[in-house]
């Protein structure tokens, strides 16, 4: 969905979102740099206090799992968290006025809170693993996951509104098949709702989305393996 449609009715839907670096650089090369974006995330969250659930920062982009608690929330949050870490970006390194660090505005697509809302928290929290970055998802440290285990309040995060699997590490660890990602991916790019198909179509009705059309008789996502 272009990003700007979702300033309708969006209280209470639960949304991924992603943001990259433009051209894809890389925007953080040390510990400093990762901490950085995380501490003006959680400032903007004090400013527009809408509900994260799930977090990934990596070198060059971010994602994002939250809920507006208000309608018209999620733009300028999003805004204020992106134009305030590029002022910052730029003054840490004394590159104010050498151009955009964003690759333009952020992407989001509406979430179905059920099994949909921990395969797309499992697509964010193990994306450095997929990357390469570390042998095990909790190892990367800018990430929801990491955060929950170190029991650090780093930005505070609010309780799912689906249980938690007891083996979450596991799950998270458990890389899944290839037309599940795609699927995600494919969400991304068009901005459709991520759920069953009646839900998808509903939401893509009220907020003005495009919905991913499905085979009705295929499942929309595979259970969690049990660890």
């Amino acid at each position: 969905m272009p990003h700007h449609r979702a300033r309708v009715g969006t209280a209470g839907v639960v949304f991924h979102v992603l943001n990259r670096a433009v051209r894809r650089w890389r925007m953080f090369e040390s510990a400093d740099d990762y901490a950085a974006a995380l501490s003006v995330l959680a400032e903007a969250r004090s400013r527009l206090p809408l509900q994260i659930f799930a977090y990934c920062v990596m070198p060059n982009h971010f994602h994002l799992v939250v809920r507006p608690t208000e309608d018209n929330q999620l733009s300028p949050f999003m805004q204020w968290f992106t134009a305030t870490h590029s002022k910052r970006w730029h003054a840490w390194r004394d590159t104010t006025g050498t151009g955009a660090v964003y690759q333009g505005r952020f992407k989001a697509f509406a979430v179905q809170s059920d099994s949909h809302f921990l395969t797309v928290c499992r697509y964010v929290e193990q994306n450095a693993l997929r990357a390469g970055l570390v042998p095990r998802a909790e190892e990367w440290l800018w990430s929801s996951l990491s955060q929950r285990l170190r029991k650090c309040n780093v930005i505070p995060l609010e309780e799912w509104p689906v249980p938690q699997p007891a083996d979450w590490i596991g799950a998270v660890n458990w890389l899944p098949a290839s037309s599940d990602v795609d699927r995600i991916r494919r969400a991304v790019r068009k901005g459709s709702p991520f759920g069953d198909l009646a839900w998808s179509e509903r939401m893509a009705r009220n907020l003005g989305m495009t919905p991913i059309t499905r085979n009705p008789g295929r499942p929309a996502i595979r259970e969690l393996p049990r660890r």
